[in-house]
């Protein structure tokens, strides 16, 4: 009975010692690009991997397909003189939609006349209740609001975000989100073509 435990042990070191022989000969084969490098990281993930084919996280990431999302953030666009006006109009469009209520929006008023103005005074969400479904920027009607691929957000406190740490460039938007900024440019593009048409 030891005799048959015994070669049962040796069995599986044999598969470990494998393993770490086969990561250095991937390794060699590879030159140094095996890790740190995108080509590398979609190796260790097919089915050719040999070795050890974990992706060494922090130091290197899983590339996110452009649909994913998480906590949502502010598009502004960048003006000639360095102005950042917000797309925001403090409409409350996504605050009503949040499944689990997680945005708060104060409005700007009109010192004078008491009446809002279109740009928000307050702008928050609290991350640690975000269910990154991503309604708020699907119901959005003027693109002011999209979702991140930031997911490390890790901290000792509350994550409740306000206007200045959600805001981000359109330039941004475009980086992470390449096809879908290029089609809303090309509707947006459309759209006020037909408005000049129909005012001529």
């Amino acid at each position: 009975m030891s005799d048959m435990y015994g070669k049962g042990i040796l069995k599986g070191l044999s598969v470990s010692l494998k393993r770490f022989a086969e990561t250095y000969l991937d390794d060699l084969s590879w030159l140094g690009k095996r890790y740190h490098t995108d080509k590398g990281i979609a190796h260790r993930g097919s089915k050719d991997a040999r070795g050890i084919f974990t992706v060494q996280y922090p130091e290197e990431k899983i590339p996110v397909p452009e649909e994913f999302r998480f906590v949502p953030f502010l598009v502004y666009d960048e003006g000639p003189n360095g102005e950042k006006p917000l797309r925001c109009t403090s409409c409350g469009i996504c605050a009503k939609v949040c499944p689990p209520q997680c945005i708060w929006i104060v409005r700007s008023t009109d010192p004078a006349t008491g009446r809002p103005i279109p740009d928000p005074a307050e702008f928050y969400i609290d991350a640690d209740i975000c269910m990154n479904c991503g309604l708020c920027a699907e119901f959005c009607p003027f693109d002011a609001i999209k979702m991140d691929h930031d997911y490390e957000l890790a901290s000792f406190t509350r994550n409740v975000y306000d206007e200045t740490r959600l805001s981000k460039s359109a330039r941004y938007y475009e980086n992470i989100r390449p096809v879908n900024a290029r089609r809303e440019d090309a509707a947006r593009a459309a759209k006020a073509a037909s408005r000049t048409s129909q005012g001529e």
